[in-house]
């Protein structure tokens, strides 16, 4: 059977990182060309519950402190770090490691946990919001050599003012500047307009609603001059195979790294292929997304699909690991 993975990573400007913390499934998506590792709140309260008894030491030991969920972090991004140390090579090999998303528009606080995570392991990028107050944290991040990477991220607009931070913190930088990742969570926000788009009656077909996050992520990528676009929160292959070929990061999940292997998916190049957007642009959330101007960054925290994603966050990962014993 072929392996479209390593196809997308041996003949393509595309390469995709493995969204698990776990590391049985970390082998697997090595050995199929992965090249990087997402991590939040909620995969890695999974991967501690599923590996309890394999990282015993580590997870009693952070149970015993007060910030119990960020040290349960600690061990669930250090264990990945370490695994992909070998090929860290200030492209390949970093590990995503995410502050409490309770902290969306904490200045203060998201920046005294970023320097903290960065202290963790040379190869992780420090997840942070992609919120005016995660800009600004972003910025000053990378200014003093923190990798970063910016999620509950879905719109245009959002890239547009990550790439923009970004350059202005590296040209204020006096050291190295730090990598940026921006973030799209496509399948997030295709069913977040699915139900804006039933809730208000809208004249667009679940074909359209399928297209709206590739449509997104390919307006969005000229703008990434200096940043990475990872692709993540994958919904169905499509969202995989309809970008094959663009220069970006897919963030793939175990369950869809196997349905890649189907050999009915063929190996070809699809990123430069247009998508109809006309019905689409009928619904106002979908234009916020997609137009350039269509948001402001202080009205990033209130997006629909921004509230939600940053509640679930924090309901089943965050706090799971805060409750932990």
């Amino acid at each position: 059977m072929k392996d479209y993975l390593s196809w997308l990573i041996r003949n393509t400007r595309t390469s995709w990182w493995h969204d698990s913390a776990d590391p049985a499934e970390l082998d697997e998506a090595l050995a199929h060309g992965a090249v990087g590792v997402t991590t939040n709140p909620y995969l890695a309260n999974l991967a501690l519950t599923n590996n309890r008894r394999l990282w015993a030491a580590e997870i009693e030991a952070a149970l015993a402190v007060p910030s119990k969920a960020e040290a349960l972090m600690r061990v669930a991004v250090t264990r990945t770090a370490a695994r992909m140390q070998p090929m860290f090579d200030g492209v390949r090999g970093w590990v995503c490691g995410q502050v409490n998303p309770l902290h969306a528009g904490d200045r203060e606080a998201m920046l005294a946990m970023a320097r903290r995570y960065h202290t963790w392991a040379p190869n992780i990028t420090v997840k942070l919001p992609a919120t005016a107050a995660g800009l600004d944290v972003m910025e000053e991040c990378v200014a003093s050599g923190i990798a970063v990477t910016l999620t509950v991220s879905f719109t245009v607009p959002q890239v547009i003012a990550i790439a923009e931070r970004y350059r202005k913190a590296a040209a204020r930088a006096t050291v190295a500047p730090g990598r940026c990742f921006a973030v799209i969570m496509i399948g997030r926000l295709d069913d977040y307009l699915r139900e804006v788009a039933l809730d208000t009656r809208a004249p667009v077909s679940e074909a359209d609603i399928r297209q709206a996050g590739i449509a997104v992520v390919k307006r969005a990528l000229p703008f990434c001059r200096g940043v990475t676009l990872i692709v993540a929160a994958l919904r169905g292959t499509h969202h995989a195979t309809e970008l094959a070929g663009g220069d970006l990061t897919l963030s793939i999940a175990p369950a869809f790294q196997k349905a890649l292997q189907s050999p009915d998916i063929p190996c070809e190049e699809r990123f430069a292929r247009p998508v109809a957007v006309e019905r689409l642009c009928s619904m106002p959330e979908f234009r916020r997304a997609y137009e350039p101007d269509g948001m402001k960054p202080e009205e990033f925290i209130s997006y629909g699909v921004t509230q939600r994603t940053l509640a679930q966050f924090a309901e089943v990962g965050w706090k799971l690991m805060e409750a932990m014993k």
